[in-house]
């Protein structure tokens, strides 16, 4: 029987990377995409998800763990009275004393990654893939994205799956840029993801992901295909 893998899939650029690995190696018919809802103050990213899906003809699972965040103040979530900042997260971090960046939803890689697990050792998925990248750890704005994250869940994961499962973090130790020089070799319909934090008709250019995204587009010497408000 072939290997099957198990991505974490929010529809942005880094997780469709991923997803576009896992389909070349594996063949979308070994590869589920699983996306969360977390209670998150749009559905933009979903919407993309399950486009992205369409296009890569994988099986789509859904998980809504939104109850979970529902104390939590992030700016990302539909409670939170916080605005999401503006600038890039060098400018954010010079705020918080070195504290995460208010878009921090918590510990939000290590409830995804275990919930994963269980999903992937019942559905015979032996590898989970996700999206972490240098840029988002540096300087503690996303600090379960960091490498010592990384190898730290790994380690849990494995023992505790009974060495069933591991888990791949290709963009771990790369840049955003790197990662699209990747998925522009796999040939990557960016044009239907969505990074942005907010949920406009356009991106809006200005939220930390999206300077991000921009930067790595510019290092590559080719436009993002998506449109900007700004």
């Amino acid at each position: 029987m072939k290997e099957k893998a198990l991505v974490l899939f929010s529809g942005g650029l880094d997780s469709t990377t991923c997803l576009a690995m896992a389909v070349k190696k594996y063949g979308s018919e070994n590869v589920i995409a699983l996306s969360v809802s977390y209670g998150q103050k749009h559905s933009r990213e979903i919407d993309a998800a399950k486009k992205v899906v369409e296009h890569y003809h994988v099986a789509h699972r859904m998980l809504d763990l939104s109850a979970i965040f529902e104390g939590s103040n992030c700016s990302l979530l539909v409670q939170s009275d916080q605005e999401i900042p503006e600038g890039s997260y060098d400018s954010q971090l010079q705020e918080t004393n070195g504290a995460p960046v208010s878009t921090y939803v918590p510990f939000r890689n290590g409830l995804f990654l275990s919930c994963a697990a269980s999903i992937a050792l019942s559905n015979d998925c032996s590898v989970i893939y996700y999206g972490a990248h240098a840029d988002d750890a540096a300087g503690n704005a996303y600090p379960d994205t960091s490498s010592a994250f990384h190898q730290a869940v790994t380690s849990a994961i494995a023992l505790g799956s009974g060495n069933q499962v591991t888990v791949e973090a290709p963009f771990i130790k790369m840049t955003k840029g790197e990662v699209v020089k990747i998925g522009l070799e796999l040939e990557v319909p960016y044009e239907l993801t969505w990074s942005c934090y907010e949920g406009g008709e356009k991106a809006c250019g200005v939220c930390g992901t999206c300077i991000d995204r921009k930067v790595a587009f510019t290092w590559n010497h080719i436009q993002d295909p998506i449109p900007y408000a700004d």
